[in-house]
């Protein structure tokens, strides 16, 4: 069974910009129990309050899903990116297509390089773990045996990596670049792997 809060979901995906009354309405209960669900929603990201005015008088709130409020339909657009790739692919030598996803992560790493300067490897693994959870990433890493071990527990990208893995570039690409260091990768969830996990050679001092 469908809980209400799924249903006031579903209702703001395919009727964006409701109001509390469309709501209840649409969902087949009471305004202030509407109010209760939407605060809640909201503290989880997933939906965001609009004022816009109609004529005379006080704006009135409006909802829509946010960006993560999306994600929670992943099939909409699943099938039009799976077969967006394919034509990439189809179209492009291999090479090319890989340098694609390279770039794509090249460029999100960029976008922290001031950020990165004068941070020590410890500190540049906590700020790439938490550029990676923005992306959708649950990250954790550790010191072992004098590496580094990047362990990606989830994976945002495991729907399209199983048709298309080449999009595994995009993570180990912001890896690299924002550790300044070769990110390899050692496990695979597209493999059978509990996880992803990528080592990280520190460079050591020359004596």
């Amino acid at each position: 069974m469908t809980s209400t809060r799924d249903k006031i979901l579903q209702t703001l995906l395919k009727k964006p910009r409701s109001t509390i009354n469309d709501l209840a309405e649409a969902v087949g209960i009471n305004p202030i129990s509407v109010r209760h669900h939407l605060t809640n929603l909201q503290i989880e990201g997933l939906v965001a309050g609009q004022e816009e005015r109609h004529g005379v008088g006080r704006p009135r709130l409006a909802y829509v899903l946010t960006e993560a409020g999306m994600e929670k339909f992943p099939t909409r657009y699943m099938k039009l990116t799976t077969r967006l790739l394919s034509q990439i692919k189809e179209t492009l030598p291999a090479a090319t297509t890989k340098k694609l996803f390279s770039q794509i992560g090249e460029t999100l790493a960029n976008q922290y390089a001031d950020e990165l300067k004068h941070l020590s490897i410890e500190e540049r693994l906590d700020f790439v773990k938490s550029v990676l959870a923005q992306e959708g990433f649950n990250v954790e890493w550790e010191k072992k045996d004098g590496q580094y071990q990047i362990h990606e527990v989830t994976c945002p990208y495991y729907q399209i990596g199983i048709t298309h893995p080449e999009v595994c570039t995009v993570d180990q690409t912001v890896i690299s670049k924002m550790l300044a260091l070769p990110a390899s990768k050692v496990q695979c969830i597209l493999s059978g792997n509990a996880q992803c996990t990528y080592v990280v050679q520190p460079v050591t001092a020359k004596k």
